[in-house]
């Protein structure tokens, strides 16, 4: 294999190997966890209001840690102020604590946690340390990555948590859109002191697409080809397989695949090769102020990686003034479920949605529910509504029939009364075997063809894929490192929309949470970057006062959002696709938009080549990553070297190679 620095000559094949980092990041929910218990029978039931996206799993364990039967235990939840995955498991402890209480002192206690020991306990979403080979061959116009090998170690914490799913789901997004015809990948969990890490929007398939987009570019800078054209070049096409054998592109399979033309419907109508001539432009004027621009790709794969997982309930009832109450086994935290339940269930009876309600979350409505998550509540819940909508709707046909077509669904649904007819149903819907559920440890079949693509016969982890692509320019002031984002512009494959409007408000927030994933929001601990936290680690970073989320100022000055037309999915509900967790790497745009504007610096002070830049890019990092005169020379100061003078070949090195602190 030749080495990076001879790249240049059609058919090199050019090998690259380092290391990457993405930081942690806290959910910061406006509401923190807490929970009412109430006892009730005396001391022999009780009924739990808490804020959590697992009712059942909360109902599961105040009734263990109590000593109370689980049908005697009602987990509530009517709404939460903000989850993003945070209270998936590590709700549970506030509400079993209240629930021992309440249980011992027959008086209904409520717990709720301060901003600052919600941080300190709750968990954030897992560090990750990717080491990698990777080599791509040289072609007359680009170069075509041929073989990775990719060690992925996420920061479990001091217990397991969700930290195994977490690693798995990272293994499947570690390919994002791109087609490795040679790809070995394995994750490890990591046992640290600090707090136990948990669920994040994205659940690890963010840091994996992290992990290969740092490889992608370092392989550019290699081959010395412009990163677009790398990552366009290397997309899948219809017909290729995955790393984990889903053929890509199979409308029985993964759906149709959409990235490519995505891709270069944002590229021509942006105009991208106009703009990067402009930047180009813009930074050869411009010494201190410097722009940069990405263009960035997502898939992400819809269903529970445990196939157990991938089934939802939900209670309909009709009332005879034609009103519809639906009860269903997900959970509302903003992201417009219950909205989205209204609907299916208002065109299936065919009534306006403000005549159908949804209420409260409750175990002894729907029991055994899956934990709101993975982005699969709109396909689980509003499957299992239309189902029981249909059972209903099929105990009415007579009715209707004998009323005639004039009559009003209140007078349909009265008449079933009258009849004594069921005007309640309970729908149920499971994803289907062949679609869902990945055995890692299944071996080859003897009878397996050449033809099958490797790992086929472990299963389908993936329903199908919530795919987009964003563009964004941004510009860095150099001496400071601070950043603004000019533009960013997002194209997301939602299938037909149940509504577009709380679908692009979900694009709109998770760009928003990504950008602050790879940007602004450091996570800090007691460590070895950070000795005068103590004791060691402690979470530093307990409140807004040290933790920044992205505020008004931090949103793209300009921000368009776009929904691909003319698509549909026969894989989920009303031909609809998830929408909660897809669009979030697309905030990372922003991140790898501030390392091409770096680069420019760099190149402008004489430091072309390739360089680590680590997750978030804050603005130590920016300023320092320039590699002026001015920030070599104080990193010199902290490397023990003399800020003014010539450095010996060691400095040199240590000032070339230095990482600004951070906790990993």
């Amino acid at each position: 294999l030749k080495e990076a620095a001879e790249a240049g000559r059609v058919g090199d094949t050019v090998s690259v190997s380092g290391t990457f980092r993405s930081g942690a990041q806290e959910h910061f929910y406006l509401e923190t966890n807490g929970t009412v218990a109430v006892p009730s029978e005396s001391d022999t039931n009780l009924t739990i209001y808490a804020s959590t996206q697992a009712p059942t799993k909360t109902q599961n364990f105040c009734a263990s840690t109590t000593g109370t039967p689980a049908s005697k235990v009602v987990v509530r939840m009517k709404r939460m102020g903000g989850g993003f995955g945070g209270k998936e498991t590590r709700s549970v402890f506030v509400s079993c604590a209240a629930a021992i209480a309440a249980k011992r002192s027959c008086r209904p206690v409520r717990v709720v946690l301060p901003r600052d020991v919600d941080m300190s306990t709750s968990g954030t979403r897992h560090t990750f340390l990717s080491t990698y080979k990777a080599s791509a061959q040289v072609t007359e116009d680009g170069a075509k990555i041929t073989a990775m090998e990719i060690q992925l170690y996420n920061n479990a914490g001091w217990a397991m948590d969700l930290s195994g799913p977490v690693a798995d789901r990272a293994l499947f997004h570690v390919d994002n859109v791109y087609n490795i015809p040679n790809l070995r990948a394995s994750a490890v969990c990591c046992k640290t002191a600090i707090g136990a890490n948990t669920a994040f929007r994205g659940f690890g398939g963010p840091q994996g697409m992290a992990a290969i987009e740092h490889v992608m570019d370092h392989l550019a800078v290699a081959c010395d080809v412009p990163i677009d054209a790398f990552r366009r070049t290397n997309m899948y096409k219809k017909g290729d397989s995955t790393h984990f054998g889903t053929i890509i592109g199979n409308n029985n399979i993964s759906g149709k695949w959409n990235v490519p033309s995505m891709w270069n419907r944002l590229y021509e109508e942006l105009n991208y090769e106009g703009r990067r001539s402009e930047t180009d432009k813009f930074n050869a004027e411009n010494k201190w102020i410097k722009r940069g621009l990405c263009m960035l790709p997502t898939k992400f794969g819809i269903a529970f990686t445990a196939k157990y997982m991938n089934q939802g309930g939900a209670l309909v009832h009709v009332y005879t003034d034609g009103t519809v109450l639906v009860s269903h086994g997900g959970t509302e935290m903003g992201q417009g479920l219950h909205t989205k339940v209204c609907q299916v269930a208002a065109q299936a009876f065919g009534i306006p949605v403000e005549d159908v309600y949804v209420n409260d979350s409750s175990t002894d409505k729907v029991a055994n529910t899956i934990p709101t998550a993975a982005s699969m509540s709109t396909d689980m819940y509003g499957m299992a509504t239309l189902d029981a909508c249909r059972q209903i709707l099929g105990r009415l046909d007579p009715v209707k029939a004998k009323l005639g077509p004039d009559a009003s669904f209140a007078e349909v649904a009265n008449a079933a009364f009258m009849s004594r007819i069921d005007l309640s149903a309970h729908g149920f819907f499971r994803l289907d075997d062949s679609r869902c559920g990945y055995d890692f440890a299944a071996a080859k079949p003897d009878d397996v063809g050449a033809d099958v693509p490797e790992n086929s016969w472990k299963g389908q982890p993936f329903n199908y894929f919530t795919q987009g692509v964003a563009f964004c320019e941004v510009e860095i002031d150099v001496l400071s490192g601070n950043h603004r984002t000019i533009r960013s512009d997002c194209l997301v494959d939602v299938g037909s929309s149940i509504n577009p409007a709380i679908d692009i408000g979900q694009i709109e927030g998770a760009f928003i949470q990504g950008m602050g994933w790879s940007t602004i929001e450091e996570v800090v601990y007691s460590d070895d970057d950070h000795t005068w936290v103590r004791p060691r680690a402690k979470l530093f970073t307990t409140g807004p006062g040290t933790y920044k989320i992205p505020a008004f100022n931090d949103v793209p000055e300009t921000f368009n959002v776009g929904l691909m037309e003319d698509v549909d999915n026969p894989f989920a509900v009303h031909s609809s696709k998830a929408i909660g967790e897809p669009p979030f790497f697309l905030g990372a745009s922003v991140f790898y938009a501030i390392k091409d504007a770096v680069q420019s610096a760099r190149k402008a002070f004489g430091k072309s080549g390739y360089f680590e830049m680590r997750m978030p890019a804050t603005s130590e990092r920016i300023r320092l990553h320039c590699s002026d005169e001015i920030a070599s020379a104080a990193i010199a100061k902290v490397c023990g070297g003399d800020d003014g003078g010539d450095h010996d070949d060691a400095m040199k090195k240590a000032v070339e190679h230095y990482q600004p602190h951070g906790s990993y």
